[in-house]
């Protein structure tokens, strides 16, 4: 199973469309709220190079925001990207 981890703010409607898309393609995830801890947004800019919330990353590789994850999902890839990579046999 691939790690799919989030940064996000409660407030964020891009952070909400995100979450559902993930959800949508049964994704589980790990979400980090950054709206009051400055930790965390440092941590989100130096994993991600991205200041602005929602922040994806797959497998420790950012994948950008919501915009970035439906252009993926709209070319097919991101399915492709969190697919089982050792499906049962």
């Amino acid at each position: 199973m691939h790690k799919v981890e989030i940064y996000t703010r409660y407030w964020c409607g891009y952070c909400h469309m995100a979450r559902a898309l993930l959800q949508s393609l049964g994704c589980q995830f790990q979400e980090y709220d950054v709206e009051s801890n400055t930790a965390l947004q440092q941590e989100m800019f130096q994993r991600t190079g991205g200041r602005t919330v929602p922040q994806v990353l797959i497998d420790n590789q950012p994948a950008g925001g919501f915009t970035d994850l439906a252009r993926l999902q709209h070319n097919g890839v991101l399915e492709r990207l969190l697919a089982d990579p050792d499906p049962p046999s």
